[in-house]
């Protein structure tokens, strides 16, 4: 079994702005995702917001200076993540279509296959 990162993206702004009702929603749907995941989910978190973020970025001949956020060019912010056991990409993407931020028209959700160096 392979293992895959699932990098959940959306709006800051309009998760933010969500309902209640629009929320419990969503984690309906999460807890609908980890059911369907089984023993294959591994872990997952919800992120706090990129205003709590620090960053570390490389530097010439210098240790790194932590920053304030991400400073990423992107509407986009990651909200969370997986990482789940799957046979091969084909279950990780069909798994990954059952997270919630698809329906949402604003969210996206990236797989990523995790190195092995065993």
């Amino acid at each position: 079994m392979a293992k895959y990162l699932l990098l959940i993206y959306g709006d800051e702004q309009r998760w933010d702005a969500e309902t209640a009702a629009e929320r419990a929603a969503k984690d309906a749907g999460h807890r609908a995702f980890a059911a369907a995941a089984g023993p294959g989910l591994i872990s997952g978190h919800e992120l706090e917001t990129t205003a709590t973020a620090t960053s570390l970025r490389a530097t010439t001949g210098a240790r790194p200076t932590p920053t304030d956020g991400p400073f990423l060019e992107t509407k986009e912010a990651i909200g969370g993540f997986y990482v789940i056991e799957a046979p091969d990409l084909d279950a990780a993407l069909s798994l990954a279509s059952r997270l919630p931020e698809l329906a949402s028209g604003h969210g996206g959700v990236e797989i990523r296959p995790i190195v092995d160096h065993g």
